[in-house]
């Protein structure tokens, strides 16, 4: 089996992470990273082993072994890197948010490419969220709600290890996109009804520190989705299935019942981990000459309500 030679842009708290999983996947090697800190780069590639270190992604575009790339860069960086990742001739995975706008220009170029264009929608993975996904294709569940809590305590512009970005993170475009596709997702229909509201503006970091979301599929199910950057509390994000015939709460890979039970999804996939099976997805979907879960395609509907959200998050403000 030949090896997938891959480059990852952004060795940050998240690319490590796809690092971590890369290890666990045969046929498959790093050979290139890509780092803002050029110095902190070289120390995470000397750690992994890995033999080419740039701050410029172009740099190791040009790398013809290179096969496939991964971003883990700025949200904001993300379509035009991905853009100029399929232009290369690379396939790529793009870490969630695809883009903090619409990008159907990214959409456009896979097709034209025929590359494997895959966004990191994790909660398509994680094994709770497998397990019932299982259920509801069987019909052995049907979800009439989803009530999710995404909570962070970020007042300063940090990211998930406490260091200092040189970007600003979105409720919106970043931590809301999860819920948003998920939600389709899961009630395997199309989202017909959107409503957000959200608090005051953070005088520094420019964007919103809470946000309410509403949704409605075209299933008749319903989601509330409660957002934070001001929660001194648990953190992270907790999922509450409310069907016709239990209720469930997933906790990223976790998964219990509604008197918090814990049920064992160990035997949902090869892995209890999400982050390494959405990688071992790409990379299959390589092998194979396929569409991916989470291609781009498939979340594009996604983009668009939250789209439609911001707009109308513009028009309350004025």
């Amino acid at each position: 089996m030949k090896s997938i030679k891959v480059a990852l842009a952004g060795a940050g708290a998240f690319g490590t992470k796809h690092l971590d999983a890369i290890r666990l996947i045969d046929g498959v090697d790093v050979v290139s990273v890509v780092g803002r800190e050029l110095a902190k780069t070289k120390e995470i590639a000397a750690r992994y082993g890995i033999g080419h270190v740039t701050d410029d992604l172009a740099d190791s575009l040009a790398l013809p072994e290179v096969d496939a790339v991964i971003l883990c860069t700025p949200t904001q960086m993300h379509a035009a890197q991905a853009i100029a990742c399929l232009k290369a001739g690379k396939h790529v995975q793009v870490e969630i948010p695809l883009a903090d706008s619409l990008a159907d220009a990214v959409a456009h170029l896979q097709m034209q490419t025929g590359k494997v264009a895959m966004v990191g929608h994790t909660r398509r993975f994680n094994p709770s969220h497998q397990w019932l996904h299982e259920k509801i294709v069987a019909r052995e569940f049907a979800l009439q709600q989803m009530d999710v809590q995404t909570y962070f305590f970020r007042r300063t512009n940090v990211n998930a290890l406490g260091q200092p970005r040189s970007w600003t993170d979105h409720l919106l475009w970043h931590h809301a996109a999860h819920t948003v596709d998920l939600f389709a997702y899961q009630t395997r229909g199309d989202i017909t009804v959107a409503n957000a509201v959200q608090g005051p503006i953070h005088p520094v970091l420019g964007i919103a520190m809470d946000m309410s979301i509403q949704l409605k599929s075209s299933t008749g199910a319903i989601c509330t989705l409660s957002l934070s950057f001001n929660n001194d509390g648990p953190l992270g994000t907790f999922f509450r299935y409310i069907g016709d015939t239990a209720t469930y709460i997933a906790r990223y890979d976790d998964l219990c019942n509604g008197k918090d039970e814990p049920i064992d999804v160990s035997e949902v996939a090869v892995s209890t981990n999400g982050i390494e099976l959405q990688d071992r997805e790409f990379f299959a979907a390589i092998r194979d000459g396929r569409e991916p879960n989470a291609s781009v395609a498939q979340v594009l509907p996604c983009y668009r309500t939250l789209d439609q959200l911001e707009r109308q998050l513009a028009r309350q403000a004025t």
